[in-house]
């Protein structure tokens, strides 16, 4: 169910992007959007501690490497013309570039700074609720007031 949502929120994400930026998008990069999310967290979460930067290069490169696939199946066999980076410089086969590439490198690095402050948060969270039930619980006996009984008789205060 987790995967799931992840997935969902790449494919809406990605393609929320890419409607702001070229005012449209298709169905196959909603389902790469999805898809590459779902690598990017797995990514993170092999390694938590690799340096920002290599995370975010591992990341674009993993993109690219989507994107060439899918391209040279939607673009090239199928002949769908999704995009063409055919005008880019430095373009392979028309489906990637540096370019882009770097976009994706922007992106992870946004993407992996974003999920270490969640999961940084979270930590933070977690270890406060423990403080607070570890320090109830350090209390004294004498300290605690009793639980009320069922069927009890109110306790007296002490004057």
């Amino acid at each position: 169910m987790k995967r799931m949502g992840i997935f969902a929120l790449g494919a809406a994400g990605y393609s929320c992007i890419e409607i702001a930026v070229r005012g449209y998008t298709h169905w196959t990069m909603t389902l790469l959007g999805g898809a590459c999310l779902l690598f990017l967290c797995r990514l993170e979460r092999a390694a938590p501690r690799r340096p920002l930067p290599a995370a975010a290069a591992l990341g674009a490169a993993g993109i690219t490497a989507a994107e060439l696939a899918v391209g040279l199946v939607v673009n090239r066999m199928l002949g769908w013309g999704v995009w063409d980076y055919t005008h880019e410089a430095f373009d392979l086969l028309g489906q990637i570039c540096p370019k882009f590439s770097a976009y994706w490198y922007a992106l992870c690095l946004a993407l992996f700074a974003a999920m270490r402050a969640a999961r940084a948060g979270a930590r933070r969270v977690r270890a406060a609720l423990f403080a607070r039930k570890a320090s109830r619980a350090a209390q004294p006996a004498a300290l605690r007031l009793p639980a009320p009984q069922p069927g009890a008789p109110p306790a007296e205060k002490a004057s």
